[in-house]
């Protein structure tokens, strides 16, 4: 991975051997860079197979399922990392997860939240013309961070919020503690870095969603957002004089509430850069907000992100 390229995933914890997981990643031919690099929106479907079968083995999961009770994806990291790769390299996720709670300034339990982690491997080669020299390596393709709070969505208002658990074989409280991060700090200024631009500024295209955006939680897929973000990035980046190709190599993106088909909204964009690297911190707004002064607005989703040529 670049040194150029900030890291947003937390450090992995130590876990027990129970809560590690493995499964394989399935390429489509659309996942692979014609660089060869593992795209970043192809890594998070390796969470399926890996961990998040490992946390479904679990029985008491099932269990809180079948109260209603939820682990809701809050906040995504996706890194790029070495290559090259071809479409018919073998790939697999290497992952953990963790129960942990975060806790106020009084020290009292905020929220209940299920973390994932997951490394992604594949052997070097290339798709097409001779094998690269580095032929058949196990290389690092990528890192996946996903951050979830555990709720009861289809709950009414006032009971959606799950402090504490009553499930045999589940603590209460987890005793890991995690520091939790507002969703309005995923458009942070790098550290290091400077803005482009002195404030946001609305993309030039609408975001309208149809019942092709979306899954069986009866809202926009999750997996949409960083794809829709990067396009506006590459858009805002290229305002900035950034034609040469680019390829994003990091983005970290914060769920706050969700978008429904029928619905039609705007992205906002903010470039910053360091040294040689370029990055954009984005949000998505209403339709009707982005009518209006953008600082009054209350994003649905936040995300920043950093690209290179190579």
């Amino acid at each position: 991975m670049s040194p150029r390229i900030m890291t947003f995933i937390p450090a992995e914890p130590e876990v027990p051997e129970a809560q590690h997981a493995s499964g394989p990643l399935v390429l489509r031919y659309e996942d692979i860079s014609q660089n060869g690099k593992l795209l970043l929106d192809a890594m998070p479907v390796v969470l399926g197979p890996s961990v998040w079968r490992k946390v479904w083995q679990q029985g008491a999961t099932a269990a809180l399922a079948a109260e209603g009770i939820l682990p809701i994806l809050s906040r995504f990291v996706i890194e790029g990392g070495d290559g090259p790769l071809s479409v018919m390299s073998p790939m697999e996720g290497e992952g953990r997860f963790q129960l942990a709670h975060t806790a106020g300034e009084n020290g009292a339990v905020e929220r209940l939240v299920l973390n994932m982690w997951c490394n992604v491997f594949g052997k070097a080669g290339r798709t097409h013309g001779p094998a690269p020299a580095n032929a058949g390596e196990r290389l690092l393709a990528g890192r996946v961070f996903a951050e979830h709070v555990i709720t009861r969505p289809f709950g009414p208002p006032e009971a959606r919020k799950v402090t504490r658990l009553s499930m045999p074989g589940l603590p209460e409280v987890p005793p890991d503690r995690y520091a939790w991060r507002p969703p309005e700090a995923s458009i942070d200024l790098p550290q290091g870095a400077r803005w482009l631009d002195d404030a946001f500024v609305l993309d030039g295209m609408h975001v309208v969603f149809g019942l092709d955006h979306t899954d069986s939680n009866q809202h926009v897929n999750s997996l949409v957002y960083p794809r829709l973000f990067l396009e506006a990035a590459l858009r805002r980046l290229w305002d900035h004089g950034r034609k040469n190709p680019q390829i994003a190599r990091t983005i970290e993106i914060a769920y706050r509430k969700p978008s429904f088909a029928g619905e039609r909204t705007r992205v906002a964009l903010r470039a910053f850069a360091r040294d040689d690297a370029a990055g954009v911190a984005a949000i998505l707004v209403s339709d009707e907000e982005a009518a209006g002064p953008i600082e009054k607005a209350r994003p649905r989703v936040f995300a920043r992100m950093w690209f290179a040529d190579s």
